[in-house]
């Protein structure tokens, strides 16, 4: 990708799963099992082309109303990456999970806590996994960190600002995605890295998710290149 600027953060909303898995006739759980697949694959090219981080939207506040022999079907895609992922330490990625941990049963939070932890010191991309994860419940639990501090006097009112909010998100000390990609030929932003998202870029393919190339990435990557970002300015 000669004369290319690379991102330094890209947000991917991984959508398009069930119905890749409709179109063939094939269980949901089987289009979630390809999506995973090609979760892993687009990892290391992201890895390879140098991104500083990149968030992937795996699974919503909202998904927990799904049928439960989905959810049971994720909830084993999960455990089996957690348990995979022990074996990604050449690629030097910090892993970090957005979301809320407490909704998953113990063995999935302590493999979480736990690749965290061994993952911290790592100098490489910062692979963010969006789970059991709202932007506004983000939000929402920022604020009550933030009033928190105010009660006990370690923060003042004044001290509140848009980066000192920023410091109480999950994505703290990361830059804001430059762009936010959605396969599939949806054109919605469904909760995800809203406050992160206030410049971003959104690019939006018709590909679904389980379909997903490196070429496609290569593309969505030319087609940011092509925007002429003014931030307000002109």
């Amino acid at each position: 990708m000669e004369n290319i600027t690379i991102p330094k953060h890209i947000g991917i909303i991984m959508d398009g799963n069930g119905r890749w898995a409709k179109k063939r006739m094939l269980p949901r759980n089987m289009g979630h099992k390809k999506g995973a697949e090609v979760f892993k694959d687009i990892t290391r090219y992201c890895n390879e082309l140098g991104l500083e981080s990149v968030t992937f939207y795996a699974f919503s506040t909202e998904n927990w109303k799904r049928p439960q022999e989905e959810i049971d079907g994720l909830m084993k895609l999960f455990k089996q990456y957690l348990i995979d992922a022990f074996d990604y330490e050449k690629e030097n990625n910090k892993v970090i999970f957005l979301g809320d941990k407490s909704a998953f049963n113990q063995e999935l939070r302590e493999l979480m806590t736990e690749i965290e932890s061994k993952t911290a010191d790592r100098t490489g991309m910062k692979l963010n996994l969006a789970l059991n994860y709202g932007s506004r419940d983000e939000i929402v639990h920022a604020c009550k960190e933030i009033a928190q501090k105010v009660s006990e006097g370690s923060m003042s009112v004044d001290d509140i600002d848009e980066n000192s909010f920023a410091d109480h998100l999950y994505t703290k000390g990361q830059p804001d995605p430059d762009f936010i990609l959605r396969p599939s030929g949806e054109k919605r932003i469904s909760n995800f890295l809203l406050w992160q998202c206030a410049y971003s870029e959104f690019i939006y393919m018709d590909v679904l998710w389980p379909d997903f190339t490196r070429k496609d990435l290569d593309s969505a990557i030319a087609e940011f290149n092509s925007r002429n970002r003014r931030f307000g300015g002109v």
